[in-house]
Protein backbone atom coordinates (compact mmCIF):
# COMPACT_ATOMS: atom_id res chain seq x y z
CA UNK A 1 0.00 0.00 0.00
CA UNK A 2 1.24 3.46 -0.87
CA UNK A 3 1.25 5.85 2.08
CA UNK A 4 -1.15 8.72 1.55
CA UNK A 5 -0.33 12.36 2.10
CA UNK A 6 -2.53 15.41 1.65
CA UNK A 7 -1.73 15.50 -2.09
CA UNK A 8 -2.15 11.76 -2.86
CA UNK A 9 -5.31 9.84 -3.60
CA UNK A 10 -5.75 6.14 -4.33
CA UNK A 11 -6.83 7.00 -7.87
CA UNK A 12 -3.75 9.17 -8.35
CA UNK A 13 -1.55 6.37 -7.06
CA UNK A 14 -3.18 3.94 -9.49
CA UNK A 15 -2.56 6.30 -12.43
CA UNK A 16 1.03 6.84 -11.31
CA UNK A 17 1.51 3.07 -11.19
CA UNK A 18 0.24 2.72 -14.76
CA UNK A 19 2.63 5.41 -16.03
CA UNK A 20 5.56 3.92 -14.10
CA UNK A 21 4.74 0.48 -15.51
CA UNK A 22 4.68 1.81 -19.10
CA UNK A 23 7.99 3.63 -18.60
CA UNK A 24 9.63 0.56 -17.05
CA UNK A 25 8.34 -1.67 -19.86
CA UNK A 26 9.72 0.77 -22.43
CA UNK A 27 13.12 0.63 -20.78
CA UNK A 28 13.04 -3.19 -20.71
CA UNK A 29 12.46 -3.17 -24.48
CA UNK A 30 15.10 -0.48 -25.19
CA UNK A 31 12.45 2.09 -26.14
CA UNK A 32 12.79 5.77 -25.32
CA UNK A 33 9.76 6.37 -23.02
CA UNK A 34 9.31 9.95 -24.29
CA UNK A 35 9.21 8.84 -27.93
CA UNK A 36 6.78 6.04 -27.07
CA UNK A 37 4.40 8.21 -25.05
CA UNK A 38 4.37 11.06 -27.61
CA UNK A 39 3.56 8.60 -30.39
CA UNK A 40 0.93 6.59 -28.51
CA UNK A 41 -0.88 9.62 -27.09
CA UNK A 42 -1.33 10.91 -30.65
CA UNK A 43 -2.07 7.54 -32.22
CA UNK A 44 -4.57 6.19 -29.67
CA UNK A 45 -7.55 8.33 -30.69
CA UNK A 46 -7.54 6.90 -34.22
CA UNK A 47 -6.39 3.37 -33.42
CA UNK A 48 -9.12 0.68 -33.41
CA UNK A 49 -10.06 -0.30 -29.85
CA UNK A 50 -10.02 -3.96 -30.88
CA UNK A 51 -6.30 -3.60 -31.70
CA UNK A 52 -5.22 -1.60 -28.63
CA UNK A 53 -2.73 -4.36 -27.78
CA UNK A 54 -0.64 -3.03 -30.71
CA UNK A 55 0.09 0.04 -28.59
CA UNK A 56 1.74 -1.87 -25.74
CA UNK A 57 5.48 -1.17 -25.71
CA UNK A 58 6.51 -4.66 -26.89
CA UNK A 59 4.25 -4.65 -29.96
CA UNK A 60 4.61 -0.91 -30.58
CA UNK A 61 8.35 -1.46 -31.04
CA UNK A 62 7.78 -3.95 -33.88
CA UNK A 63 5.02 -1.95 -35.60
CA UNK A 64 5.66 1.75 -35.08
CA UNK A 65 9.12 2.41 -33.57
CA UNK A 66 10.88 2.90 -36.91
CA UNK A 67 8.63 5.83 -37.82
CA UNK A 68 7.10 7.27 -34.63
CA UNK A 69 4.87 10.31 -34.57
CA UNK A 70 6.60 13.31 -33.02
CA UNK A 71 5.41 16.26 -30.99
CA UNK A 72 4.53 19.33 -33.06
CA UNK A 73 7.57 21.03 -31.56
CA UNK A 74 10.36 18.51 -31.06
CA UNK A 75 13.77 20.22 -30.85
CA UNK A 76 15.53 16.86 -31.23
CA UNK A 77 14.00 16.24 -34.67
CA UNK A 78 13.05 19.57 -36.28
CA UNK A 79 12.20 17.98 -39.63
CA UNK A 80 9.95 15.26 -38.19
CA UNK A 81 6.59 16.43 -37.00
CA UNK A 82 3.36 14.57 -36.58
CA UNK A 83 0.67 15.14 -39.15
CA UNK A 84 -2.07 17.06 -37.45
CA UNK A 85 -5.43 17.83 -39.02
CA UNK A 86 -5.65 21.35 -40.36
CA UNK A 87 -7.63 23.75 -38.24
CA UNK A 88 -11.15 24.49 -39.39
CA UNK A 89 -11.79 28.21 -39.59
CA UNK A 90 -15.28 29.60 -39.10
CA UNK A 91 -16.30 32.11 -41.75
Amino acid sequence: MIPQTASWTELGAEHLGIIQSLISTCKLHDINPYTYLVDVLQRISQHPASEVVDLTPRLWKTRFAENPLRALIDPRHPGRQSKQPEAVHAH
